[in-house]
């Protein structure tokens, strides 16, 4: 193996949403103690969720799973409103750690359906993010078409005449996203979006750093889980840069085998949801061989939210 540097994209891991849901698993294990029950897993990471599970948070894809009376938190992907009922009718001590920029698109279901507006979802089938989104429309007896790809915009059947307002999943890929809001626009020109854009500052920073980053190495190791919707794209960006990548849970699924003679430079950044500390030991795995490490910054990122309301009070009462 030939690697003589390493180069760390900047920004890269956990961003504020991703780091305030992690924060909230931990103080309830402080505060209330094991088990605390997490629907869905916090945040779509291996390491992360294997951590907090071996300190006692308890993961249920079903919120009928989770015992009267439990503590339980609910993940950053948001969560559709018959869930928080459920939990309600358990008597569970809930604490909501959805990244409030995914709240933010579930407001804007309400206030387009409020306004007389047909919405259309761009989002991944299936994604959790997506179902919590689009069960706000049951609220109103409204079924959101979800899209994925062009074809899927031009097959819509809605006319010229509908009020139209499109809204997307805040983990997709800038660049994808884009033709498909272009072919939106092309086949309903009346169509309209909220002011700022629905693909979180994370997302956008972490594909701009990435892309420069492809630019600048020979290989890009994205650390992330399979699972995770903007690590993936992150992987499929730097390939769209022209440059081979790899997206790896952590230093154990290195293959020397991707490293012949002429890879000198190794690019490695993480998603959103993928700890620092899987990215030091990538890092470790180069260096104890000599290779030398630099820093790579395409923005500035200072994002930071505050914890949840009802965790805020809880401290208060008993005095933390």
């Amino acid at each position: 193996m030939n690697v003589s540097k390493i180069i760390l994209a900047k920004p890269r891991g956990f961003c504020a949403g991703v780091a305030r849901a992690v924060k909230v698993v931990e103080d309830c294990l402080e505060i209330f103690g094991a088990p605390v029950y997490v629907k869905h897993e916090i945040v779509h990471n291996k390491t992360v969720v294997a951590d907090l599970s071996a300190r006692g948070a308890v993961t249920v894809e079903d919120v009928r799973d989770i015992p009267e009376g439990a503590v339980v938190v609910f993940s950053a992907h948001g969560s559709p409103p018959e869930h928080y009922d459920i939990a309600g009718k358990k008597g569970a001590t809930l604490i909501d750690a959805t990244c409030p920029l995914v709240t933010k698109v579930h407001i804007e279901v309400h206030r387009y359906l409020k306004d007389g507006y047909k919405i259309v979802y761009i989002g991944h089938k299936g994604h959790v993010e997506g179902v919590g989104v689009l069960g706000e429309a049951k609220k109103y007896g409204v079924e959101i078409p979800l899209i994925e790809s062009v074809s899927d915009a031009q097959s819509l059947p809605f006319s010229s005449q509908d009020k139209l307002a499109f809204l997307t999943q805040t983990t997709l890929s800038v660049s994808e996203t884009k033709e498909i809001i272009t072919a939106l626009r092309e086949k309903y020109p009346q169509i309209v979006s909220p002011s700022a854009q629905d693909i979180c500052y994370a997302t956008t920073n972490r594909q701009k750093a990435v892309s420069l980053l492809a630019k600048n190495c020979d290989i890009v190791l994205v650390l992330g889980s399979v699972t995770s919707s903007n690590s993936t794209r992150l992987a499929e960006t730097a390939r769209a840069q022209g440059c081979e990548a790899h997206l790896i849970d952590n230093a154990l699924a290195i293959d020397d085998e991707w490293f012949s003679d002429a890879v000198h430079t190794v690019g490695v950044t993480a998603g959103a949801s993928a700890p620092e500390r899987v990215v030091q030991e990538v890092v470790e795995h180069f260096t104890q061989n000599g290779a030398q490490v630099e820093e790579l910054e395409a923005v500035s990122e200072k994002m930071h939210f505050i914890e949840p309301l009802e965790l805020s009070k809880i401290k208060k009462d008993r005095g933390k």
